[in-house]
């Protein structure tokens, strides 16, 4: 995997974090720069699950406790717990990334407005269908929307009937890091925008349990 994967500060995901979470999961937290943002942008309990044993004893120095493991129903976490859970290019590395949220759903508080927050790779951008129907070519690397490593691969319809068939409410699903090409913009614009979806490369969810 990506030595990038574990040094991303992610920036770009904090505003979906809601500012009243107090105590917060980060699910695949890496070296723990997103988690520090958080930590130095609000008050909260954060705390991490991170497989990579180097990165999670990073992240460690400065959260409020950091597992290091994989993400599983076998970890000693607290029930009805946590204000917000993140996954930020995670689920797409998950075999069964639906039992995941459903994990979720036990771990967050059911006293609180409490979401889960995820940035997903979207499968449909133009970038990547460009390669696909134009270069004739399907080929994994080490990083991005093809990354070697992904076992799931999601659109935004995908990604809604993800959450919802697990008992969630999406509050907001956008599109982030979306293509700046000329062309393609006129393209979409001149079509009434029916290829709004492709000009994202990821899109970030936000959700709420349906308890």
């Amino acid at each position: 995997m990506s030595t990038k994967y574990y040094s991303n500060k992610r920036e770009e995901m904090l505003e979906f974090v809601p500012m009243n979470s107090k105590k917060i999961l980060i699910v695949g937290c890496a070296k723990g720069e997103f988690g520090n943002e958080i930590i130095r942008r609000q008050k909260a309990e954060v705390w991490g699950i991170e497989p990579n044993t180097s990165s999670a004893m990073e992240a460690g120095k400065t959260f409020h406790k950091v597992i290091n493991d994989y993400f599983s129903s076998e970890l000693n976490l607290p029930n009805n717990y946590f204000d917000c859970i993140v996954f930020n290019d995670v689920l797409e590395h998950m075999t069964d990334p639906w039992s995941a949220l459903k994990m979720s759903k036990k771990l967050l508080n059911i006293k609180q407005n409490s979401v889960v927050i995820a940035s997903i790779p979207n499968f449909r951008f133009i970038g990547n269908l460009f390669e696909i129907l134009i270069k004739k070519d399907f080929k994994y690397k080490d990083a991005g929307i093809l990354d070697k490593t992904h076992y799931r691969f999601f659109t935004n319809k995908s990604i809604v009937r993800l959450f919802t068939n697990e008992g969630f409410e999406i509050t907001k699903i956008v599109g982030i890091s979306n293509t700046k090409h000329i062309l393609f913009i006129i393209l979409n614009l001149l079509t009434f925008k029916i290829f709004d979806d492709m000009k994202s490369r990821q899109f970030a969810v936000v959700a709420k349990s349906n308890k």
